[in-house]
């Protein structure tokens, strides 16, 4: 088990209050130690919820170029046809994945190949099950071709308490199945946009886990 370097800034956050609430809890109150103790359990529980949220697990990658590997920990909550107006402007199957705050929040590319699409997009901070997130919230959006006209669609979106998403891939770069790409702080959810046909692995309310959770599969 690892801490996620996009932690560290708020660890440190975290360290600091934690040692001026109990400096104030010391020097304010320095005969009564309930205080003290509340200082220190606020810290504790601080610490922890950072270390727990910013945790990077090893795992093992579940490689197959007829899979569709899921971008995130979390549950799937939409799987429905829809229509893409952003890259495709056709039609497409979407399965989201919503990623709560004990969620792992690291993100993987669904597949490999060569990425054709990278944008970021500035928006608002519907909670993540709204259904205009998608196209009304921050997000990023990113289309990898795994193979010759076979090309996934997935997006990054920003919730009502993650403010800062991260990615780290851009137009051009040759990615692999499973590798980071990129972390969404505090929660929220990734959408997958797959060919009409693909075949659906997964059910609404299904828990899945990043890199390793078979969404789809392509017809061979």
């Amino acid at each position: 088990m690892r801490f996620h370097r996009e932690g560290y800034a708020s660890l440190a956050i975290v360290i600091v209050f934690s040692a001026v609430i109990i400096g104030l809890a010391r020097y304010f109150f320095p005969e009564t130690g309930w205080a003290h103790y509340i200082a220190y359990a606020l810290s504790a529980v601080l610490l922890i919820t950072i270390l727990q949220f910013f945790r990077e697990p090893s795992i093992t990658i579940n490689k197959n170029e007829n899979f569709v590997l899921s971008p995130a920990d979390g549950k799937v909550v939409v799987i429905e046809e829809v229509e893409e107006n952003e890259y495709f402007n056709d039609r497409r199957i979407q399965v989201s994945v919503f990623m709560s705050p004990v969620n792992v929040h690291v993100n993987r590319n669904p597949v490999g190949g060569l990425v054709k699409y990278a944008k970021y997009h500035p928006g608002l901070y519907l909670v993540a099950w709204h259904p205009k997130s998608s196209t009304e919230n921050e997000r990023t959006t990113i289309v990898i071709e795994q193979k010759p006209k076979v090309e996934v669609l997935f997006r990054q979106i920003a919730g009502a308490l993650a403010r800062r998403i991260v990615f780290y891939v851009k137009a051009g770069d040759k990615v692999g199945q499973g590798e980071e790409m990129g972390f969404i702080k505090f929660g929220s959810r990734v959408d997958v946009f797959l060919p009409i046909g693909t075949k659906i692995n997964v059910e609404l309310n299904q828990v899945v886990k990043g890199g390793r959770t078979v969404l789809a599969e392509f017809n061979a």
